[in-house]
C-alpha cells in the first residue's frame, strides 16, 4: 500500500469516526479521552497493513487505552490526595469541550458503565450488536438486552423530566 493510500484511509477514518470514538473513550472519564484517541490512531498507523477491520480495531484499542487511562488517573488522584490537602479553589476547571452530543453524553453518565459503553458503541459508533459483543467479551443477546435496558432508563428519565417541567 502506498503512503498516499495510507494517508487517505487515515484521513477518512479520522473524519468519519473520531467524534464517536472520543465519546466512546469518555465513558471511562473525560480526563484523557483526547490522548486515548490520539494513541489509538498512532497505533493504527503503525499496524495499518495488518488490520482487517479498522473500525472495530480502533474501538478495541480505544476501550483498552481508556480503561488504562482511567486506572492511571484514579491512582494519580489517590497519590495526590495522600500527599497534600487539596483545596477546591486552587484549580479552575475549564469547560472548553465543544463536542456535539455533549448533553446526551452527560445523561449517559447516569447509566452503569456496561450500558454506557454499549449505547455509545451502538449509537455513536454505529457498531452492530455482534461487533459490540466481541468488543466487550459478552454474548450478543446480553449486549442487546443491556442496550434495551439502557434505552428504557433514558426514555424514563426524559419522560419524568418532561412531566416535572410541565407542572
Amino acid at each position: 500500500m502506498t503512503d498516499d493510500a495510507r494517508s487517505e484511509i487515515l484521513e477518512r477514518l479520522i473524519a468519519s469516526h473520531s467524534a464517536a470514538l472520543l465519546l466512546y473513550a469518555r465513558q471511562w472519564g473525560d480526563a484523557r479521552a483526547e490522548d486515548v484517541l490520539q494513541k489509538a490512531f498512532v497505533r493504527f498507523v503503525r499496524k495499518m497493513d495488518e488490520i482487517d477491520r479498522p473500525i472495530a480495531w480502533l474501538y478495541k484499542v480505544v476501550r483498552n487505552e481508556a480503561i488504562t487511562a482511567a486506572r492511571s488517573e484514579s491512582r494519580r488522584k489517590r497519590r495526590e490526595a495522600s500527599t497534600a490537602e487539596l483545596r477546591a479553589d486552587w484549580f479552575i476547571r475549564r469547560d472548553d469541550d465543544q463536542i456535539d452530543g455533549r448533553m446526551a453524553a452527560e445523561q449517559l453518565k447516569t447509566l452503569p458503565l456496561d450500558q454506557r459503553e454499549i449505547v455509545a458503541a451502538r449509537i455513536w459508533g454505529g457498531l452492530p450488536f455482534a461487533e459490540i459483543a466481541k468488543l466487550t467479551g459478552r454474548s450478543k443477546s446480553a449486549v442487546h438486552r443491556d442496550y434495551q435496558t439502557a434505552l428504557s432508563a433514558l426514555k424514563k428519565h426524559f419522560i419524568d423530566a418532561d412531566v416535572t417541567t410541565d407542572c
